[in-house]
């Protein structure tokens, strides 16, 4: 006896046009193998940083890792398809396997040191805190020009007393 997922594409020429998508998407995805996947991926923004979650069930947190190099935050790993018993055959398997690895371009405002993650229930929590110095606004003084020359003069005075 054969297992196959009933999708209402039994008779040979499809119904509408979006069943025959269906069909073409479905059979060339499943055809692919175990070459890799994406997992699906939440971000938002929030007063105090961002939050990524990314979906990765079934993924121990050895195989996961996580890179920040240039603004840019890269996770990364692998999902093995292991065999649980000898002789089985499987009819059906929809699963993705393989490598993955998902990048988030991040702005010039994060803390690089203060990221962190963690992994529960097969999703996996990453969060990046904004740097508060870079965040924090300034109220910028503007003087006069007469007063900015002066102010100029002064520091090149004590500047060159002091040596330097």
């Amino acid at each position: 006896m054969v297992l196959r997922k009933y999708n209402g594409m039994q008779n040979e020429m499809p119904q509408t046009f979006s069943s025959m998508l269906d069909r073409f998407f479905n059979e060339s995805v499943n055809t692919r193998g175990f070459t890799g996947f994406t997992p699906h991926v939440d971000a938002c923004e929030t007063e105090n940083g961002y939050e990524i979650e990314v979906a990765l069930p079934g993924i121990r947190k050895e195989d996961i890792a996580i890179d920040f190099q240039e603004g840019k935050l890269t996770i990364s790993g692998e999902r093995r398809f292991e065999k649980k018993e000898e002789g089985r055959r499987y009819q059906m398997l929809e699963t993705q396997y393989g490598t993955f690895s998902r990048s988030f371009y991040l702005p010039d405002n994060v803390n690089p040191d203060k990221i962190s993650a963690q992994l529960q229930d097969g999703v996996l929590l990453v969060n990046v805190p904004k740097d508060e110095h870079k965040t924090m606004k300034r109220q910028i003084k503007i003087a006069r020009g007469e007063e900015a020359r002066q102010n100029t003069k002064q520091k090149r005075v004590g500047a060159s007393e002091d040596g330097k």
